[in-house]
């Protein structure tokens, strides 16, 4: 159900995660977020973080907020994207220092920073049934939601993503793992949506991973009837969103080939969503014609114009050009632009990303002014504003 981007063309967002201020030391380490707000120091610098990423993409004239992932743990790599949720549902034990199974953690060798991030991620071993969760993501939209009027949108790691990290030593079935996983983070997203979220955003699919991966043991098929499973009521109540790229950690691509959405684009205009993102700056847009004649003209696409991997801050004018390529094959009022991951996770800087994100609406306010649209306010570029006089 389209709430916040019903009859609006070319909105902005960016895709989550946000990078932390150097003054937030704090972390959670498996507390609940709920404990985490009891204490002073912790709730403190949690609230001030939010109110900086509010003025940071208040600044940049950014339509759609995230919360930034505030409430995971400053992990190497952005670890706590996974551990998060592990650390928070019955049926998971503590982690253990091997290799994931996962299939594109593989071919890692020491030397590669790669390698350095499979030994971070310690895997979870799946040591009973998948029970209770306590991911409290009503209680991170509504730590936000009152700092602005704009629509926050608010991420969590999928069910895919989990499945295929964990070590399953209960089910003994990856499918049934997977669909108990999706059954559970079911819940959270309801009691998120039941919260006033306009946004629920999932990340992320594993079809586009494993499409070509011949030792899968479960099929493309089995991986989108889960999702749907894992989102299954949502978009009666909110708007349903789902974010796939590359990888992000460090800013790194989790697998070392170049792979095209194109063999994953039917399974995934199967999902029961509003809006599908998918990496665009990367490639300069080469799978959007692929894009444009497979995903149904009821998905929104919101499409990656700026490179979460990269720290040269992309110019407004190829920005632009990106955008315009997108409306040869998708409508203006289907289109959202956003970066291709998220900025955090340790990758850039706050100054890259607040610089990105300003590039991405004066991009975006290009293409709106000659389409007849409204341009949004980017209140960074008022040089009125600017500190220094401008002769």
């Amino acid at each position: 159900m389209f709430i916040a981007t019903k009859d609006k063309a070319l909105q902005t967002t960016t895709t989550g995660s946000l990078p932390r201020p150097g003054w937030y030391t704090e972390n959670l380490r498996g507390q609940s977020l709920s404990r985490g707000f009891s204490q002073r120091g912790y709730r403190e610098q949690h609230f001030d973080c939010l109110a900086a990423h509010v003025a940071m993409q208040y600044r940049a004239g950014i339509d759609i907020m995230t919360d930034g992932d505030t409430r995971l743990d400053d992990d190497v790599a952005g670890r706590s994207w996974v551990a998060y949720a592990c650390e928070r549902i019955e049926g998971i034990g503590p982690p253990r220092i091997e290799v994931q199974p996962a299939g594109f953690m593989a071919d890692k060798k020491p030397g590669d920073i790669m390698w350095e991030v499979v030994e971070t991620r310690m895997t979870p071993p799946v040591t009973g049934p998948i029970g209770a969760t306590r991911l409290e993501l009503d209680r991170a939209y509504k730590a936000m939601a009152g700092m602005t009027d704009r629509p926050v949108k608010i991420g969590s790691v999928s069910a895919q993503i989990l499945a295929l990290m964990l070590a399953d030593e209960y089910y003994k079935d990856r499918l049934d793992l997977l669909n108990a996983l999706s059954t559970a983070l079911n819940r959270e997203y309801h009691a998120l949506a039941d919260a006033g979220a306009p946004i629920v955003q999932i990340e992320e699919p594993a079809i586009h991973q494993i499409v070509n991966d011949p030792n899968s043991r479960t099929s493309p098929q089995q991986w989108a009837d889960a999702f749907n499973r894992e989102v299954a009521g949502l978009r009666a109540k909110c708007e349903v969103w789902c974010h796939t790229c590359w990888g992000s950690p460090a800013a790194q691509r989790v697998a070392n080939q170049d792979f095209s959405y194109q063999p994953a684009l039917a399974y995934f205009d199967q999902f029961d969503v509003d809006v599908l993102t998918f990496e665009g700056a990367a490639n300069q847009g080469a799978d959007l014609p692929h894009i444009g004649k497979q995903i149904s003209k009821d998905k929104k696409i919101a499409l990656g114009v700026v490179s979460h991997r990269t720290l040269q801050i992309e110019r407004p004018e190829d920005i632009a050009d990106l955008i315009r390529k997108a409306l040869e094959h998708i409508e203006p009022e289907r289109l959202i632009l956003t970066s291709d991951c998220g900025f955090g996770r340790q990758g850039i800087s706050r100054m890259h990303a607040f610089y990105k994100m300003v590039a991405l609406v004066r991009g975006t306010n290009i293409v709106r002014n000659e389409l007849g649209l409204p341009e949004t306010d980017i209140p960074a570029t008022n040089p009125m504003l600017s500190m220094v006089p401008i002769a």
